[in-house]
């Protein structure tokens, strides 16, 4: 059984001015903007060419308890090229780090923001996306699932 991360439940104070912040300062598309239920409101976001959102909701019960606006940090997009990924957040108003480059390695550069409540993301270069995306890994590792339980001795994409 495959389990899938697709959605991030992420707390802020208001979520109108979180969605233009996502919208209009990430880019990120709007997918979902709705009351879901009586008093419930969901607006949920999809990064470019990512198969996991953020929601950002008001009115929802939380049974195992209530984020805090600000409280999440850690959280990390990737890019293929984070020169350009800083003059696109630079360009629509985000208050973006400078890239930091730890180690000559691929996936050691890193830039910063946070979003209006304080939420902290990391924006990590990974250039080998570029001629390996995810999506197609994840379809190789897939198939290759599929071939063992067939008989196949077919190798996984790690």
């Amino acid at each position: 059984m495959d389990w899938t991360l697709e959605v991030i439940e992420l707390p802020v104070t208001d979520i109108d001015r979180a969605r233009d912040f996502y919208r209009d300062g990430l880019g990120f598309a709007v997918d979902i903007d709705d009351e879901v239920m009586p008093g419930a409101r969901v607006v949920q976001l999809t990064p470019p060419g990512s198969g996991c959102s953020i929601a950002l909701t008001d009115g929802l019960p939380h049974p195992t308890g209530t984020p805090r606006p600000g409280a999440y940090h850690g959280l990390q997009l990737c890019v293929t090229d984070i020169g350009a990924a800083h003059a696109e957040l630079a360009g629509r108003g985000v208050e973006v780090s400078e890239p930091q480059r730890y180690a000559p390695d691929d996936g050691a550069t890193f830039m910063y923001f946070t979003d209006p409540d304080g939420n902290g993301w990391a924006v990590q270069e990974y250039r080998r996306r570029e001629t390996e995306p995810l999506h197609r890994l994840l379809a190789d590792r897939a198939a290759a699932r599929t071939g063992d339980a067939a008989g196949s001795t077919g190798d996984t994409v790690g």
